[in-house]
């Protein structure tokens, strides 16, 4: 597969998006912020494979809301090759130290991860490395397309936030999964089909691994987890 043909397929699909806009969240009352909310937090955006270095079409429209809705967020898209070779090991070390440097001069930041396909694995890898004081400062990770999808664990579900995809497993589990401890801020995303995330009923990159960008469910699952996450 030629390294530009997640991106190529996904921009494609991306400009056949039903013009209908994404649902407007109900405006909750001003006040009453949970205890503990992160006032100023950075979302580590890690892109799929071939989509170029920039956030991944996956998040766009996520990210414009939360950061449009909670203040004090920043965007940080990973660095790496996210090329067709699926190593992405330089996008697990970039994560991890993006974390690191920012907590040694803001040791109150908090973090939200992002991960789209190879981008996924990417996050999931890095998840082991990410301990103490750091753990805590992340406070969600949402994925979606994840090849490291593994049956049974408590944070999958599908693109409308059921369970339809719940005991499937990625194409690429036996590589490593989600840790235990990340299980209860972690949502694992996975479009029933996908057969990146899920083999059971599909078949690798195929055309409901290309839905997430144009599916306001999956856009709606990602913005109410990072608001929940960040105790918006």
């Amino acid at each position: 597969m030629h390294a530009n043909t997640l991106f190529t397929l996904v921009s494609a699909l991306a400009l056949t998006v039903s013009a209908a806009p994404v649902a407007e969240a109900e405006v909750a009352a001003p006040v009453d912020k949970r205890a503990g909310a992160c006032s100023s937090y950075t979302i580590i955006n890690t892109r799929g494979t071939g989509e170029p270095q920039g956030q991944s079409l996956g998040f766009t429209t996520i990210n414009r809301r939360l950061t449009a809705e909670v203040p004090g967020g920043k965007i940080y898209n990973t660095v790496y090759f996210a090329d067709f070779s699926q190593n992405s090991a330089l996008g697990t070390a970039d994560i991890i130290n993006k974390i690191s440097s920012t907590l040694r001069t803001n040791p109150n930041e908090c973090f939200i991860l992002q991960g789209y396909s190879q981008g996924a694995a990417a996050t999931v890898n890095a998840m082991q490395h990410i301990t103490g004081p750091n753990f805590d400062a992340v406070k969600g990770a949402f994925l979606i397309g994840n090849p490291n999808h593994k049956a049974g664990l408590a944070c999958n579900v599908d693109i409308n936030g059921g369970t339809t995809t719940r005991n499937v497993n990625g194409l690429s589990v036996f590589l490593g999964s989600i840790p235990q401890n990340w299980v209860s801020k972690t949502l694992d995303v996975c479009a029933f089909g996908d057969g990146v995330c899920d083999t059971t009923h599909g078949v690798g990159i195929n055309a409901v691994h290309l839905t997430y960008p144009s599916s306001t469910s999956s856009q709606r699952l990602g913005v109410e987890f990072a608001k929940k996450q960040l105790g918006a």
